[in-house]
């Protein structure tokens, strides 16, 4: 027996999920079943236990050819299985061991080829069916949530024709018969495919690496999901990738996937192929919840999470408060934090994302006398009685000043959200400090009057999670000034969010202004609204009403910790493996855009805080190496990039092939938001009592 519920779920889960009981079997030498009690649950296809492709034909393998074990022995713990294949003129030696551990059944493939001639265009693999799940949900972390429903939509897909998939600017699969989603494993943020059906969860856990014999240059496994009519299908393929109802495809650039052909493997004789993997099967605690079981599988297999050297949080900081001073600007009747390298004309304080112009400030008034920065305080007072003056219209406050023309521009709830979260802060600190705020209250009150308005009006409907950046301002706006209407429409918010988006119908998305889906941002303003509406109830002493709204954050947590990755992808050379780059803890950005960045250093505080809260000493020592693996790539300035390229997709540089993609760095575009976070997430670990010397013990 297994028991393929990871314990650290136990603790996350505070609605109690079922447990499962699962057992493995080998039926009559030809096919291994997952049993959970009587029913079995999942196995491998009924054609054979090993199928491998020959040839290649529009995209994809052209023929498959399945076999059985011919002899089963246990040998040291493992149940091992032999057999081979007659092709090409030779034999294809095929070897499965089998065990349980660690509640996974652990497995490793071997393929041998013993003929006299190199066997040519051949496509190993590795095949699990969840049985009796019509419409299973697929779930591959960082690339499809629940097949991206809202990335579909917004690309004006119909998610039921699927004709019109090819128009996606993000992977689109319903679960319906005959689509296919696969891609390199070094584009998972976490290695694994699950999909789930009912109450089962069904989870291939895979070992990411290159494939040997491989005809494309840089060519790894691919992992994916393919929908049958009754069934769905993980698998591990030897290189072919594919998604929106095309073969050969992977996505490349932000609106585009492109050719990915040829990924077979020529197996000279005597090459010898293994892979690794475990596979996992689970019930779900509720629909739409069933990412969670083999996202804590991961997060407890990876930890510890800071393996080797990483820079210094005390050195990071340093460098960040350097390039800080670099970008302060202040001049006649203005003062702030430049938005743009100095090649983009003219000056420009912009608040929220991304210039985050208002969330140095507050930093630095709450760091005072703990960072070296003289006169933290004349800083942060002159950087936000400017921003203040911004003008405001029926929707909200202008976010965007043009310093030499003077002009005011831009509104979306992303950056009100997220400016009004540090102007409240600064309120509270200046407050405890005994400062006059009074030109920042004025601003404050008028910004959260005007969106609680509009938040209360009857026929009001969030157009994605991105309002849910609003939560937490408000509800601390209803604390500093005692209006009610501020709680009263951040809770509605919180409320729809939580109805909407903790469900497969709509995954959280829509968090970055550059893409419109599925994304770690709308995930994260779930997840600080949920734990803020968390702090809410707690506040006026309803305990029930405050687990409820935990458990709610403690799912956005996990969505938020599906786009982070937990292990160390090895890189071509390029400017990546210049740097010697790993990439655990840094973070996937959307379905759209699926790059890496450093904004997961943003909410990291408050990984840790729900590590204390749940009982979960792993996600602070996630939360400590994200901090500091995002410092990795600063220059001599404390300047870092936006962009880095771990796998095949870019948004600069050389795109006009696949191949050159791929262990790059777009570091020229240095917009000030990198830097901000880290002194923001600096700031609230020292509220949560965590100093710069917990971050690097």
């Amino acid at each position: 027996m297994f028991i393929s519920l990871a314990q650290a779920l136990l603790a996350a889960c505070l609605v109690a999920p079922a447990l499962s009981q699962a057992a493995w079997r080998v039926v009559d030498l030809r096919r291994v079943e997952l049993v959970d009690g009587d029913v079995v649950r999942a196995a491998t296809p009924a054609e054979g236990l090993w199928t491998v492709g020959l040839g290649w034909s529009n995209g994809w393998p052209a023929e498959w050819h399945h076999a059985a074990p011919a002899k089963s022995e246990l040998v040291g713990g493992w149940t091992v299985l032999r057999g081979s294949m007659a092709l090409g003129g030779g034999e294809l030696a095929v070897r499965d061991a089998y065990r349980e551990q660690g509640g996974l059944l652990e497995v490793r493939r071997r393929f041998e080829w013993r003929g006299a001639e190199p066997l040519r265009q051949v496509t190993l693999t590795v095949r699990w069916q969840a049985l009796d799940a019509p419409d299973a949900l697929p779930f591959l972390p960082g690339i499809s949530f629940h097949g991206n429903p809202s990335g579909a939509r917004t690309s004006g897909v119909d998610p039921a024709d699927r004709s019109t998939h090819i128009r996606a600017a993000t992977v689109v699969q319903t679960g319906r018969a005959g689509e296919r989603s696969f891609f390199e494993e070094h584009r998972y943020p976490l290695p694994f495919a699950c999909v789930e059906w009912g109450t089962s969860v069904l989870a291939l856990h895979a070992s990411p690496a290159p494939v040997p014999g491989a005809h494309r240059r840089d060519q790894w496994w691919s992992l994916g999901v393919e929908s049958f009519a009754d069934k769905a299908e993980l698998a591990l393929l030897s290189g072919p990738c594919a998604a929106n109802g095309r073969n050969a495809v992977v996505k490349a650039r932000q609106g585009e996937f492109m050719a990915y052909d040829e990924a077979w493997l020529d197996l000279a004789p005597g090459a010898v192929v293994e892979k690794h993997y475990a596979l996992e099967l689970a019930r779900s605690p509720a629909p739409a919840h069933g990412f969670r079981v083999p996202l804590a599988t991961n997060l407890r297999r990876a930890a510890p999470f800071e393996r080797g050297a990483l820079p210094r949080a005390r050195d990071i900081v340093a460098s960040k408060l350097a390039f800080a001073r670099s970008r302060w600007r202040e001049g006649q009747g203005h003062a702030g934090f430049e938005m743009y390298p100095d090649f983009v004309e003219g000056t420009h304080y912009v608040v929220g994302w991304a210039g985050q112009a208002e969330a140095v400030p507050w930093a630095l008034l709450q760091l005072e006398g703990k960072v070296d920065w003289p006169d933290a305080r004349g800083t942060a007072v002159k950087a936000l009685d400017t921003l203040s003056g911004a003008p405001f219209d029926a929707w909200g406050f202008a976010q965007h000043l043009h310093v030499e023309s003077g002009a005011w521009s831009e509104r979306d709830p992303v950056s009100q959200g997220q400016a009004l979260e540090s102007f409240t802060r600064a309120i509270e600190a200046a407050r405890a400090k005994g400062m006059n705020a009074k030109k920042w209250e004025v601003f404050v009150v008028r910004a959260a009057n005007l969106q609680a308005e509009r938040l209360l009006e009857p026929g009001w409907r969030a157009p994605s999670t991105a309002e849910c950046f609003l939560v937490a301002p408000l509800l601390r706006s209803a604390r500093l000034f005692g209006d009610e209407r501020h709680a009263k429409a951040a809770m509605r918010v919180a409320t729809e969010a939580a109805q909407r988006h903790i469900g497969a119908a709509e995954p959280y998305w829509g968090g970055t202004l550059d893409a419109r889906c599925e994304d770690k941002e709308g995930a994260w303003a779930a997840f600080q609204a949920f734990l803020a509406a968390y702090d809410h109830e707690l506040a006026r002493g309803d305990d029930a009403q405050a687990r409820l709204w935990l458990e709610r954050a403690s799912h956005a947590m996990d969505a938020v910790l599906s786009w982070t990755m937990t292990w160390d992808v090895t890189l071509p050379p390029g400017r990546l493996a210049d740097h010697g780059f790993r990439s655990r803890g840094w973070t996937v950005v959307s379905a759209q855009n699926q790059h890496l960045d450093v904004y997961g250093v943003l909410y990291t505080p408050e990984i840790w805080r729900m590590g204390a809260l749940l009982g979960r000493p792993e996600l602070q020592d996630l939360a400590k190496s994200m901090y500091r693996t995002c410092g990795q790539l600063l220059d001599e300035t404390g300047s870092a990039g936006e962009q880095i390229q771990h796998t095949n997709f870019a948004q600069a540089g050389d795109m006009s092939q696949v191949e050159r993609m791929r262990g790059g760095y777009s570091e020229g575009w240095t917009v000030f938001w990198i830097t901000a976070h880290f002194l923001h997430a600096l700031a609230r670990f020292d509220e949560l009592g965590v100093s710069i010397d917990d971050l690097d013990r």
